[in-house]
């Protein structure tokens, strides 16, 4: 049977007291770096929301998986080398200093492109000749 969290809080109650000091700090860590974004469970992760999915997070068995979508990644590319990564995952091992600054840089970057495309969405809609949605 597979739980179902309805908050980011639920989901973190449900792991270990290290794991849960972990997640809580990245949290805390996103919401410094995009203060403006709201909190929802998405795909069954924390997810941090403006104008679009910002980012996820998952706690697996030997890593926090780090979801910024691809581009937050790409961006990225040098920073995130030394870790297992995907086109839109980076899995930071629990056997190493968690880089809670590094994970910052990426939701300052995400929130600059989730805003950017938000506007040029924006400016398209107002063109003459569209109409409204």
């Amino acid at each position: 049977m597979k739980v179902v969290f309805n908050t980011i809080d639920d989901y973190i109650l449900g792991f270990q007291g290290d794991i849960q000091l972990i997640l809580y700090r990245v949290r805390e860590t996103i919401r410094e770096a995009a203060p403006e974004a709201t909190e929802k469970i998405s795909y069954g992760m924390p997810t941090f929301y403006l104008e679009g999915n910002l980012v996820h997070f998952a706690a697996h068995t030997h890593h926090l998986g780090f979801y910024p979508t691809p581009s937050g990644l790409e961006a990225f590319r040098k920073e995130i080398s030394r870790y297992k990564n995907s086109k839109g995952a980076v899995q930071f091992p629990f056997d190493q200093p968690v880089p809670y600054e590094l994970i910052a840089e990426i939701v300052r970057f995400r929130v600059a492109e989730n805003l950017e495309l938000a506007a040029i969405k924006k400016q398209q809609r107002r063109r003459p000749g569209n109409k409204p949605t």
